[in-house]
Order: structure tokens, then sequence, then C-alpha cells
């Protein structure tokens, strides 16, 4: 066969699997440095936390303000940009200049972030049969965490070498040739045929306004969810090595190893929860379960800083890998089985906004309690009341699916 009529295949997997996590690899990395980073710039906890608010705010208007843009650009383009981006940011955060510099690196690093989810659904909607798209959901989506368990292992290893400046440098290497690759697999794959659209039987369905109104329902419930739990996952993501080294007494690489188990367990529970959907599990129930067993992990958080337990701690990580860390998946799948390819684009920007504006959220509001005199017990109270709040946004969509069905 030749490249020009390559069936989709691991190559274009890995492709997705990058694109969408490239771009967080440097706010991984920061995260799992932040005590050396902290010392290093002399800084506070709260200007740590605003890189990272910094980074995200940036990628929630960017998801916003780009949706439409994103929507009329080729793949080829939007993966340029989602690696180049990448590469800049890092390459900006291996200068020795100071705090700002890294501020700016921060905002890149979120600017490339508002584009992954919705070329990596689209190139799914047009490329890959229908029967595989929700489990290469799960698949691509744990990119991220992916991202999390390089940047929470790679990072402090190289920063004990070469310094967190050449760890950066190493990453914007590894961005770019990535992009390089991108562009060449997703080039070989070709589009799928389009169906004729079948002709409508009359009488038959719900009117096109009743199908608009749920359409716009079902994206303003998944942004809200993915709202709420962006919060809870970056308040908790970003301070996990804080936490471990300055509460519990762990070194510098066993703090980041904390964040990279939290994505290696992120990353099979994607998968999970993609295998799940694709068997036809609805979203609410998923996402009802997800928030009951982030709460928990939020507990185990709080509890193993009582106790000054490693033991919970460790419980503590692989709920929120299990959990908070799976939610994307569910959100970016009941998008593909509900949104025409047309509004992909946008579609997957609000929502990505929605986690996104989350994600500023939360690092800056974690920053400020652990700053505060109720330090991280305050920080660890506010994420168990977090995701309370997403279990009982669950507990409405559920009741709610069942009352339309």
């Amino acid at each position: 066969m030749s490249q020009s009529t390559a069936r989709p295949g691991l190559g274009l997997l890995s492709v997705l699997l990058a694109a969408v996590g490239i771009a967080p690899l440097l706010n991984y990395g920061l995260s799992a440095t932040s005590d050396l980073i902290i010392r290093d710039l002399g800084i506070s906890e709260t200007q740590f936390g605003l890189l990272a608010t910094v980074c995200f705010g940036c990628a929630a208007i960017g998801n916003v303000a780009f949706g439409k843009f994103a929507d009329r650009q080729a793949d080829i383009r939007l993966l340029l940009l989602v690696f180049g981006m990448a590469a800049l940011a890092m390459g900006l955060a291996a200068l020795p200049a100071g705090y700002a510099f890294l501020l700016l690196a921060s905002g890149i690093s979120g600017f490339a972030q508002s584009f992954p989810n919705g070329v990596t659904n689209r190139i799914l909607a047009q490329r890959v049969p229908h029967d595989q798209r929700i489990a290469w959901t799960g698949v691509k989506q744990s990119g991220v965490q992916v991202s999390q368990l390089i940047g929470s292992v790679g990072f402090p290893m190289l920063a004990a070498v070469i310094g967190w400046h050449g760890a950066s440098l190493a990453g914007a290497v590894v961005a770019a040739l990535l992009g390089i690759l991108a562009v060449r697999v997703v080039a070989a794959v070709p589009l799928l045929p389009v169906p004729a659209p079948a002709k409508p039987r009359a009488g038959a369905g719900r009117p096109a306004g009743s199908d608009a109104a749920s359409t716009r329902f079902i994206i303003f419930a998944l942004t809200l969810f993915g709202f709420i739990n962006g919060i809870g996952v970056q308040a908790t993501n970003v301070y996990i090595p804080l936490f471990a080294v300055r509460e519990l007494d762990f070194s510098l690489v066993a703090g980041g190893l904390t964040a990279a188990v939290a994505g290696v367990v992120g990353i099979s529970a994607r998968v999970g929860w993609g295998r799940m959907m694709s068997r036809g599990v609805p979203a609410p129930k998923l996402l009802l379960l997800l928030a009951v067993l982030a709460t928990a992990g939020g507990v185990s958080f709080l509890m193993a800083q009582q106790a000054h337990s490693a033991t919970l701690l460790w419980l503590a990580v692989v709920l929120h890998g299990a959990s908070a860390l799976g939610v994307s998946v569910v959100l970016m799948a009941a998008l593909l089985r509900a949104i025409p390819i047309s509004r992909m684009g946008s579609a997957s920007g609000i929502v990505s906004a929605g986690q996104f504006g989350g994600f500023t959220v939360g690092p800056l509001a974690m920053g400020l309690l652990i700053s505060s005199p109720g330090g991280f017990t305050a920080g660890w109270i506010a994420v168990v009341c977090i995701y309370l709040s997403c279990t009982l946004l669950g507990l409405f969509l559920v009741f709610r699916r069942r009352r339309s069905s």
C-alpha cells in the first residue's frame, strides 16, 4: 500500500496523542520542579501558581476566540501551530531571563492548547472509521497524562544534570521533531468518503428547533462540568509535588514522581473510560462516577496531610489519576456522539474553554490558600468542595437523562 493511501493505524493514533500532550508539557515540567524554581527565582507559591493561571487563562481565551478560526483551517496548519507554539514556549523557558519571561512562555504554552482537542476530534471524525473513534478518543486524550508522566519524571531528572532551563530546551527540541513527524503522518492518511445525506421521513424525529436546543444544552452542560472539574484538577496537579516535598518530606525527584504516578494512572483511566463510552455507556453516568471518585481522592489528600501519611498520599494520587484526570475523554467522546463535523472545532473549543477556565482558577486559588494561615488544609478542603459540586451536577444530568428517555 502506498503512503498516499495508507489507512489509519498506530502512526496516526500516536500523532493524535502527541498533539494533545505536547502543549501541556511545559506546565507539568515546571510543576514537577516547582520547589527548585521557587528557590531559584526567589518567588512565592502564589507567584508560582500564577504561571499555571496565565497558561490556562490563555488557553481558555484561545479556545473561545479561535474556535471558528479552527473550523476553517486545514488539519496540517493547525498541527503546525500546536507543535510550533509548544516548541517556542519551551524555548523561551530555557532562557535564563527571569520570572517575566517564564510568564510569557506559560502564556504561549496556553495558546498552544487552544487547538489540539478541536483538530484531533476533527481528524477522528474525518479520517478514522466510526467504530474506532470513541476508543481512539480515550487513547488520544491520554496524551495529557503521557505529558504529565514525561514532564514529572523527565524534568526533575534532567534538572538535576543540566538545570530546569536545560530541561526546557530539551522539551523544545522534542516538540519541533514531533511536529515534523505529525505533518508527514497526517498528510499520508486520506479523508473518509462522505456518505450521502439520508432523506428525512415525513413526520419522523424531533423538530429541528428541539434538536438545536438539545445540542446547545449538551455543549453547556459539558462546558460547566469541565469548568468545575478543571478547578479541582489543576489545583491538585500543580501542587502535588510541592505538597509531597513540603508536607511529607519527599525529595524533589520523589515529589515529581507523585505527579508521574497520577499521569500513569490517568493514561490507563482515559483509555478505560473511552472503551466504556465506545460500548454505549451514557456520559452522565460516567461523569457522576468520576466525580464521586474525585471527591474520595480529595478527602484522601486531606487525610494524608493530617496523618502525615505517605500511604494515604499515594492512595489520593491514584484516585486523582483515575477520576478527575479521566473527565476529558468523557467530555470529548460525548461531543463526538452529538455534534456535527462542521461544528466540531467550535464546539470542542467551547467545552475546552470551560475546562481551561477551571484550570485557570484552580492553581491561583490553591496558591492563595496554601499561602494563607490555613495552608494545605484549607486547600484540600476547597478541592473536596469543588468535587462535591461536580457530584451534584452529575446527579442532575443523570436524572435529566432518565426523564427525557
